[in-house]
């Protein structure tokens, strides 16, 4: 059996049953770039409510089922009620909701009366049965590893463990059929000196043959702690280079941010060229590798954030995929929208999604996260805007032409500048409607976006010249100021040098006497 990724597709906007739903969006969802845009990704929900953790777990292994082996470093030892499998479609929907998007516009003909046409806005709608082993204190002298509970959850084999020394648990492991990287020792030595209990997990083949669709589901656990935190350190014990990490996160009162790196936000509303429609995943993929590396490979990037309340009703501008409801919230943790049978109508529930990209050199400790009383709403969000279409001939219309032209040039720069693409051999997107401007001289000279701006999400090293107090540029030492500067140094030394020479003729007429 191999677990794959589910081929990437494009899903439409899905308007809700009211019509006025319609035009609570500035734009219109186009394409989105999910987690399967990126390869040795893993998924993980985390929800936090004072010390009340729920982490949920998915993740991208294929191979044999019978090769999968999950340890994660728990701060207590769980109880059966706490762990539980949820079905892959939940992360589905969070990711597809949550996920970076493109959206577009359409410019009006200046030359035409405003035609509002509602075509545009409306967009096809597209338990547990195994008790609880009795606990275990079996200890392994040669290992110094106690079993401190076990358990079958559905299709996976549970233990939880604890360990005195990382060499016996790597070796426990290893001898008890679990399939552990090679480097997981010097990894796991940390959290045994924290006191750290772990949560080892194995498919138990029998009941996986009883799943029609093949996946590995995901795993859910709760416990209370007052860290605020994901263990990542494991996960690079058997890594091939850079993994992805896309983190979906609940809380009460506003967006979560990582304590122990910097969390920035991606860039974000950026206005882009329509060829990019059909090229949108390569686009967002090279957008973050390019802010990832600007960013110095170590920080912790916001692709969204929301406000998921009952009581707030737009829950995105636009809508990438179905919003998540509140089942669907519930069961991923967020135990506080719950009342009685009903919804908790008054409820703050806000959506955090995070997007590490993590090595070992850079990421040297665990993710420790806060909850921040920032509402903001934020997204990854780029935009493509339809040329006005019809005769043009107008002189309101010939002025919009040029500044089309203008526009389509700012975009390739903004291409350029957010992904390091050559836009260059796309210079007919900007001269596509020069034909229809009447006066050849409004068109501009032709120039080239890769060198003649500097993007603004790039920083820059200059010699450091003086110029002078005041000039604004640190670059230019012929400026004015630049040269006052120098002809006064040139004073000063000349008074020097006199100074200097009276001094010296002085001190020649007292030994002369």
């Amino acid at each position: 059996m191999q677990v794959s990724k589910k081929t990437f597709m494009l899903l439409l906007l899905v308007f809700g049953t009211a019509i006025h739903q319609v035009w609570a969006f500035c734009g219109f969802y186009v394409a989105k770039a999910g987690a399967e845009l990126f390869n040795n990704k893993s998924q993980v929900i985390i929800v936090r409510d004072g010390n009340k953790n729920v982490i949920t777990m998915a993740n991208d292994f294929k191979g044999d089922a019978k090769d999968f082996a999950m340890v994660v470093p728990v701060p207590v030892v769980l109880k059966k009620e706490d762990i539980k499998v949820v079905y892959k479609t939940l992360f589905d929907k969070l990711d597809a909701y949550s996920a970076p998007r493109m959206v577009e516009y359409y410019d009006e003909n200046p030359c035409e009366p405003r035609v509002y046409k509602m075509e545009r806005a409306m967009a096809n709608v597209m338990t547990d049965s195994d008790m609880a082993a009795p606990m275990e204190a079996e200890v392994k002298k040669d290992y110094k590893v106690t079993i401190e509970a076990k358990y079958s959850v559905e299709e996976y084999d549970i233990l939880i463990l604890s360990a005195k020394e990382s060499s016996g648990l790597k070796n426990w492991l290893t001898d008890n059929g679990y399939s552990i990287p090679a480097k997981a020792e010097e990894v796991l030595d940390p959290y045994i000196k924290s006191n750290l209990k772990f949560f080892v997990v194995k498919v138990n083949m029998e009941k996986m043959k009883g799943l029609t669709d093949g996946y590995l589901r995901p795993l859910q656990i709760r416990f209370e702690h007052e860290k605020f935190m994901l263990p990542i350190r494991l996960g690079m014990a058997n890594a091939n280079g850079e993994q992805d990490m896309i983190v979906y996160a609940f809380t009460k009162n506003g967006r979560v941010e990582t304590t122990n790196y910097r969390t920035v936000k991606v860039p974000s509303d950026r206005n882009i060229p329509m060829y990019v429609q059909q090229r949108f995943d390569k686009f967002y993929g090279d957008l973050f590798t390019k802010s990832y590396k600007r960013e110095e490979k170590n920080a912790v990037f916001v692709e969204y954030a929301w406000n998921l309340s009952p009581y707030n009703y737009l829950k995105c501008d636009p809508c990438v995929g179905e919003v998540p409801d509140y089942s669907d919230m519930i069961t991923a943790g967020v135990d506080w929208l719950k009342s009685g049978n009903g919804i908790n109508n008054s409820a703050s529930v806000f959506f955090t999604r995070l997007h590490v990209r993590y090595t070992r050199d850079k990421f040297p400790q665990d993710l420790m996260f806060m909850e921040t009383p920032n509402m903001e709403n934020f997204q990854g969000r780029y935009i493509i805007t339809h040329p006005a279409k019809g005769d043009l001939k107008c002189d309101e219309g010939q002025k919009y032409l040029t500044d089309l032209r203008n526009r389509r040039q700012r975009e390739n720069m903004e291409l350029a500048a957010l992904t390091g693409w050559n836009v260059n051999k796309y210079a007919y997107y900007v001269e596509e409607f020069d034909d229809l401007i009447k006066n050849k001289k409004d068109i501009p000279v032709k120039q080239d976006p890769t060198i003649d701006t500097v993007p603004a999400e790039e920083e820059y090293t200059v010699p450091a010249v003086f110029d002078g107090p005041g000039s604004g540029n640190n670059n230019r030492p012929n400026s004015k100021w630049g040269l006052i500067f120098y002809i006064s140094l040139g004073v000063l030394l000349l008074l020097s040098a006199f100074n200097l020479w009276q001094v010296l003729a002085r001190g020649q007429k007292r030994h002369a006497v």
